[in-house]
């Protein structure tokens, strides 16, 4: 264990010196005045969360908060399921540990916004000089449903614009991971919830926007969310967002709507068997988790973590969550009434293994199934072995470490007419992870010159 931990802390101490080398280190000439306003979106776990009553921040801190935690409570009616904990601004940076740098998050993108001439606004009481040159950050509760959170945004602009008197004002949207799925609802159906029966995008949102950057955005969803509602979500290196000490459990993510939606869309999942061959399962049916022991209720613990009220209620949360996810990835893929009035760029990575697919196997002898997600060797029914090497060439695939290019990129179901609701001007990649695709420099002067009109000076 001492040795684990003095390495984990060598490594974080380098991760500073390369930080310390690199951040600032090149400036970048302000650009010309009146530019477009900046919106900047984090991801899943990028904004803080702060007890409205005491301002104690909850999240991010390395230990968990005595008084609250990132659990919600659990209900059928997800909008209902609130705290006491609201999110105030984006994670630029945090500490670990006393004796260790901060580390930064969201600062170096700010910082080369900065760099270029933007300044940064408030949403609330904006001056005449703020419908240009400006940056905007939209901190939510990352926790919530994400159509709450598209709806909050679009709202926070009318009233922005409103209060400027600019009627026609747009934006250009830098949105991080799951932020870009909030910005893409929010184009798609502005302050609208998904549509009963067949969704079909009218753009209404779209007025508000002129370009949308999506930055390791999951379109097809990632498979690390069923490792997290199975294992818990680690920040520790290779987690949803960001590289932190700070895990969440199993039990913490099961009451968050968002990683739900965050789950493999329809015809994209790809699961083998203990032969390797390819499953087909309904990953939204709540009768696959309770087949293949996926069910919280069926964790040792699940007594012990959960009380009386919140374990009857359980289930029927958990159906709704897993409704609610599919009707949300659903409306994100229904053909738009009309083409896109706006462009979307991807940026992303194509060079780190990417989880891609998981293996279920069954354990006779205990009696339950098991969910493999490492690239480790397997027995074959048949008493034949299979190598680790040959078993992560079907695991993984490239990406950013956390999102496939496949699922950025949306290939699996992209239609071969006008009618998509991902259509993509053009697509930006950098032999990134997905923690540091925000502060990777490259990418904003690669952001930047398509804002500009190509030229990025």
């Amino acid at each position: 264990m001492f040795h684990r931990k003095t390495r984990f802390i060598l490594f974080i101490l380098l991760c500073q010196l390369v930080l310390a080398a690199g951040a600032f280190a090149q400036d970048v000439q302000p650009q010309t005045k009146g530019k477009l306003p900046v919106i900047v979106i984090p991801g899943l776990a990028g904004s803080n969360l702060v007890n409205k009553t005491t301002d104690k921040l909850v999240w991010f801190k390395a230990s968990r908060a005595k008084d609250d935690d990132v659990r919600l409570p659990i209900s059928p009616n997800l909008s209902e399921n609130s705290d006491n904990l609201e999110s105030r601004d984006i994670l630029r940076s945090v500490r670990l540990f006393k004796i260790l740098p901060e580390v930064e998050v969201y600062e170096r993108l700010i910082h080369e916004l900065e760099q270029r001439g933007y300044r940064e606004a408030k949403w609330t009481e904006p001056t005449a000089e703020d419908s240009a040159d400006t940056f905007y950050i939209y901190p939510y509760d990352w926790r919530r449903d994400n159509v709450e959170s598209a709806r909050l945004l679009i709202r926070k602009i009318e009233a922005l614009k409103e209060a400027l008197d600019k009627p026609d004002l747009q934006f250009n949207v830098i949105a991080h991971s799951m932020g870009g799925l909030i910005a893409r609802y929010a184009a798609m159906y502005g302050d609208a919830d998904i549509p009963r029966g067949k969704p079909a995008p009218n753009w209404v949102g779209a007025r508000h926007f002129d370009k949308i950057f999506l930055l390791g955005t999951p379109n097809e969803g990632s498979i690390l969310s069923i490792n997290a509602l199975l294992n818990g979500a680690s920040f520790s290196g290779g987690g949803f967002n960001i590289p932190f000490v700070r895990n969440i459990n199993r039990f913490d993510v099961f009451t968050i709507p968002s990683v739900y939606q965050l789950l493999p869309r329809k015809g994209t999942l790809t699961i083998y068997d203990e032969e390797l061959k390819p499953l087909k399962l309904d990953i939204f049916n709540e009768v696959t988790w309770d087949e293949y022991d996926w069910s919280i209720w069926k964790d040792k613990n699940f007594r012990k973590r959960f009380n009386a009220l919140e374990q009857s209620a359980a289930r029927t949360f958990f159906r709704a969550a897993l409704e609610r996810a599919l009707k949300f990835q659903d409306a994100l893929g229904a053909p738009p009434k009309r083409p896109s009035p706006i462009e979307f760029y991807l940026v992303g990575s194509d060079c780190k293994d990417t989880q891609n697919a998981l293996i279920l196997r069954r354990d006779e002898k205990k009696d339950r199934w098991i969910t493999q997600f490492k690239a480790s060797n397997i027995k074959t029914p048949d008493g034949n072995t299979i190598d680790s090497k040959e078993i992560r060439k079907l695991l993984f695939a490239k990406g950013d470490g956390v999102v496939t290019r496949r699922s950025l990129a949306s290939e699996t179901e992209k239609p071969k007419n006008d009618n998509d609701p991902l259509p993509v001007k053009d697509m930006v990649f950098e032999c990134e992870e997905h923690t540091k695709l925000v502060s990777n420099k490259k990418i904003p002067d690669r952001i930047f010159a398509i804002i500009n009109g190509g030229e990025d000076n």
